[in-house]
């Protein structure tokens, strides 16, 4: 049953009984002695991927209760109460222990002496400074020495060579003969003085580099300990989540709760282990009417009414890779401005040569644009100091330096959302309207794609700051932006294509918890197809960047959001998977699928938010109406991401696409992000003058908003002081309406919350009759304006 080498080495292992709890008691389970540690499993099958618990002997307490029982226990931190099958086996475990923990002693001990070899005394080092400072004196004494003497000797040898009588020769030669003496002694010391100083340089300098080489290495182990605890942090948490999930009174109990828990290595593979078959959970509400009415997309909203899950089986029917592939295939860098209006003309339909010829000769008229922006410097930079005074805040509140950030704006990160608007250009093509709900879910997705390593922080807006992005000649659409509020922070978007409209109203609530910053978008985005008049609506999701104080920064994406069609009342659920180190499928997984008005699956989405979505039809149903299983047809590729730059990590990871947003160009408004001096500042490398240009900006922008404020308090006190003074006139029903809500506006206004004295140049609010909303949406005009080059309307915020 045992396995023991006392007599070489003190490890063994073998069957043992362990206290788990007091409805269970002692559970038989495997334990194994080795390098000073004792674990133990369920079972011998276990020990290839699966271990229970572990204590370390180094330090543990070892003692013995009963005649067959001993407890070890390392401080109150970890106890192992175990017994054996007799007195016997006790012993012989019990002597296995002791000698390992002695073998753990030594080996920690010859360590710390290995360690203490490199470690130099504060004595040590002071007496080696005083050492090498008394040569450096010695040194300079033989210098003043040697500059004493050979000014000497050039005075002899002067006086010499202006002797007329040869009486005074020979006394002159014998002066030049003793000062030529003192010098080539002087000499000669200072070369010994040199020889001296360079051997001890060069031992203490052979020194100092072993002790340079060990701090590096301790510094390394540190950085390591570091990101490890980091990471067993997260998964105790994660764990301690799932162990709060409340157990029904009447189910059994399990034989250790707290050993359970699994983990898996995650599979890095670019294709899911699971992409035949995979089950997604929809949340389907109780009541049909809120279905269809629901325009934000958001299944938060849905919840309130009361629902329920609906488990969907997803099943594929023939999985060809190399169709998948080549469905769609990757468009060179070098290239995408030709192919990409290559593709522009094949979308009309009906055209034949001659389009294809307009085609390429308009290409040759695009404008050539940067593929880089200039390196990120390396700054540095105290980040508990700034992060400690913003735990709890708002993060549009925070007063962040540009060292946290990337030369980019809010406007201009939501401008990258369209970088694959192709993708919504295929969509206009599609004939069946579920086919062409999946290419637009595929189209959001993208969205996200370039998130995964862009860790900076964009630029907060300043109010009515504006950014415009004409690509309609070699992408085939054109987008303006505008911050429309400061507090709370907001963006409204209108971009056009050939074949659609997108417009939105972004907006977030963000905040800053010390260990991850958590941003939740708000706004609602809307998407209008001209041919068929298809109008879709969504949310977006949860973004997290994690490690915020402690290791390496990585974002997150997950969440469930619908995309509702309000033209004929399908929708698609699209659900991000959390990145888990609890699961061997591939990370960063987005599945959905497409649905009816009823509620049957029409097409299945499948893929990787930073990399492809696959779609597929649904051919059959089977299973119950609870639980369906669908089974699909081929799946096609209608998304890939671009590969980055391979030297993108010196320039804030920046893609092509992103380096393009901020390149100046001739036209634009004035109020345009490009003309941000510290945000341009920042993008030429010069952080330093950009952070002081940065809080001139914001004080500036205070200022306004403090002029806004006070003209508010003043109209305010005005209406009320026409409200008393009309006081004993009867007003209609409609004159007491507005006098109130004027008021009621003001006072609204003075606390803060919103200053309807700033009126946005390019948006206005009116009620959105999908969403019921009062939403902010593009007037028209912008376009107009660049081509008169007229911008008197704008105001001076840079």
């Amino acid at each position: 049953m045992m396995d023991s080498k006392l007599h070489v080495e003190p490890e063994m292992k073998g069957w043992l009984f362990k206290w788990t709890n007091y409805l269970k008691g002692y559970q038989r389970r495997w334990f194994v002695l080795s390098n000073g540690l004792l674990s133990y499993y369920r079972n011998q099958a276990e020990m290839a991927h699966t271990c229970r618990g572990t204590i370390s002997l180094h330090g543990a307490l070892i003692h013995t209760e009963e005649s067959c029982t001993f407890v070890i226990s390392n401080g109150g931190t970890q106890t192992f109460h175990i017994k054996a099958a007799n007195e016997v086996e006790r012993q012989r475990w019990v002597t296995a222990l002791e000698l390992a923990k002695a073998k753990a002693i030594r080996a920690i001990e010859s360590e710390d002496e290995e360690e203490s070899c490199f470690e130099p005394a504060d004595a040590e080092v002071s007496n080696m400074v005083k050492v090498l400072n008394a040569r450096l004196e010695n040194l300079e004494t033989c210098r003043e020495l040697i500059s004493k003497h050979g000014a000497a000797l050039q005075r002899s040898l002067t006086e010499l060579e202006s002797i007329d009588s040869a009486v005074d020769v020979s006394a002159k030669i014998k002066a030049v003969n003793e000062r030529a003496t003192l010098f080539r002694i002087t000499s000669n010391a200072m070369i010994n003085k040199c020889g001296e100083f360079l051997e001890l340089a060069s031992q203490q300098g052979r020194k100092w580099q072993r002790i340079l080489i060990y701090e590096r290495e301790q510094k390394r182990r540190f950085q390591e300990m570091v990101e490890q605890l980091a990471k067993d942090h997260s998964l105790l948490e994660q764990a301690a989540k799932d162990h709060r999930i409340p157990r029904p009174s009447n189910s059994p109990l399990s034989d250790e709760d707290d050993e359970t828990t699994e983990f898996y290595d995650a599979y890095e593979g670019e294709e899911s282990c699971d992409t035949e078959k995979f089950v997604l959970k929809i949340n389907v509400a109780k009541s049909r009417k809120r279905d269809t009415d629901d325009a934000s997309g958001s299944s938060s909203e849905v919840e309130e009414m009361g629902t329920m899950q609906r488990d969907i089986t997803v099943v594929s029917s023939s999985l060809d890779l190399s169709s998948r592939e080549t469905a769609c295939e990757r468009i060179p860098s070098d290239n995408k401005s030709k192919v990409s209006s290559n593709q522009s003309s094949s979308q009309k339909q009906g055209e034949g040569d001659s389009s294809v010829v307009a085609s390429e000769s308009q290409s040759k008229k695009i404008k050539r644009r940067r593929i880089r922006v200039p390196d990120k410097p390396i700054y540095p930079l105290n980040l508990w100091s700034i992060m400690k005074n913003c735990i709890g805040k708002e993060l549009s509140k925070i007063p962040m330096p540009v060292n946290f950030s990337e030369p980019l704006s809010m406007l201009q990160r939501l401008a990258e959302d369209f970088e694959y608007a192709e993708v919504l250009d295929k969509a206009a093509q599609c004939e069946d309207v579920h086919e062409q709900l999946a290419y637009v879910a595929a189209f959001t997705v993208s969205s996200y794609s370039t998130t995964v390593n862009r860790t900076g922080k964009p630029f907060n807006p300043l109010l009515g700051e504006t950014y415009e992005f004409d690509r309609t000649e070699d992408l085939g659409w054109r987008v303006i932006s505008e911050q429309v509020s400061h507090h709370p922070p907001m963006v409204a978007q209108h971009c056009e294509g050939k074949e659609w409209t997108c417009w939105q109203e972004f907006t977030m609530a963000s905040k800053f918890r010390g260990k991850y910053l958590q941003v939740v978008p708000l706004g609602i985005a809307h998407l209008k197809f001209r041919q068929n008049g298809q109008h879709y609506t969504w949310r977006k999701v949860t973004t997290t960047v994690h490690n915020i104080i402690v290791g390496k920064l990585w974002v997150d994406q997950h969440g469930d959001f619908d995309i509702i069609n309000h033209t004929n009342g399908s929708k698609c659920h699209l659900s991000f998977i959390p990145y888990s180190y609890f699961t061997r499928d591939v990370q960063r997984k987005v599945k959905g699928c497409v649905m009816d008005k009823d509620g049957d699956v029409k097409w299945v989405i499948n893929g990787t938010w930073d990399s492809k979505v696959d779609i597929a039809p649904v051919i059959s149903v089977s299973g119950t109406p609870e639980n369906p299983v669908y089974k699909t047809g081929e799946y096609k590729m209608v998304w890939r991401v671009r590969p980055p730059p391979s030297d993108c990590d010196k320039y804030y990871n920046f893609t092509e696409f992103a380096c393009q947003l901020n390149e100046m160009e001739e036209g634009v408004a004035p109020t345009d992000s490009r003309f941000r001096p510290d945000q341009r500042l920042m993008e030429q490398g010069e952080w330093e003058e950009a952070n002081t240009v940065k809080v001139k900006l914001e004080e500036k922008q205070r200022a306004a908003r403090r002029q806004r404020e006070a003209a508010i308090a003043a109209m305010a006190s005005g209406n009320m002081a026409l409200n008393y003074d009309n006081n004993d006139e009867q007003p209609s029903d409609n004159d007491d309406d507005d006098d109130d809500q004027a008021i009621s506006d003001s006072q609204s206004e003075v606390s803060g919350k919103y200053y309807s004295t700033y009126q946005p140049i390019w948006f206005d609010r009116e009620l959105d009759p999908i969403t019921g909303s009062i939403a902010h949406k593009y007037k028209g005009g912008y376009w107009e304006a660049k081509e008169r080059q007229d911008w008197s309307m704008c105001p001076s915020i840079f």
